[in-house]
């Protein structure tokens, strides 16, 4: 039941976050329906095929409900939801964190090492946002200086501490979430961010 929550929480807050920016890109309702639906799928359907297990949405029909409710919530509150950058912002990092926890726990759950979890919970919580930005036409967040997988890895860092330290899934779960949610928005809040790339100023 924790888990479903979380997916539950993770999916709405992801299909906001999607919805939203399409409804900026002035996308119709089917087309804002399709990017917010890939943004709460897009992580998790790669997980499952690298892990070789069902996809988990083809068993539940309960994401695409979600997402549905996403759209009418978007829809209800344009004005404080599409016009606010802050709104997008908080709905994306909520997702992150939930998607992180989801990869680990169903990562581990299969029997499979805890680095692979981390790995998992990363993709899990960062490749629908990728999928997200390509189809709106923008550059991937993912890609950019903002600390965004970062996050992730951190918090999947902190899901193994406290598991190695004995705590039940519901304590592990929660410190990865607390961990990836609170990285992201102290970075956004204080503007950290990883060192940048520079080409050679002597080279071609």
């Amino acid at each position: 039941m924790f888990l479903y929550i979380v997916e539950m929480v993770g999916a709405f807050a992801a299909a906001i976050s999607g919805i939203r920016l399409a409804s900026m890109k002035r996308f119709d309702w089917f087309g804002a329906y399709i990017v917010g639906l890939v943004t709460a799928l897009g992580g998790g359907t790669l997980r499952d095929v690298l892990l070789d297990i069902p996809v988990f949405w083809t068993r539940s029909w309960d994401y695409f409900a979600v997402t549905g409710i996403s759209m009418s919530v978007v829809i209800a509150f344009q004005k404080q939801l599409v016009r606010r950058l802050n709104m997008l912002l908080v709905f994306d990092a909520v997702g992150l964190a939930m998607f992180t926890v989801i990869g680990v726990e169903k990562t581990l759950a299969i029997g499979l090492p805890m680095w692979v979890a981390i790995a998992m919970g990363l993709i899990t919580g960062a490749f629908g946002g990728v999928l997200r930005d390509i189809l709106i036409n923008e550059e991937p967040l993912i890609f950019r200086k903002d600390i965004y997988a970062m996050a992730c890895l951190l918090g999947g860092v902190a899901y193994g501490v406290v598991m190695a330290f004995g705590g039940n899934a519901v304590a592990c779960g929660v410190a990865c979430a607390v961990v990836t949610l609170t990285v992201r928005v102290l970075a956004l809040r204080f503007g950290w961010h990883l060192p940048m790339m520079h080409p050679d100023d002597d080279g071609e």
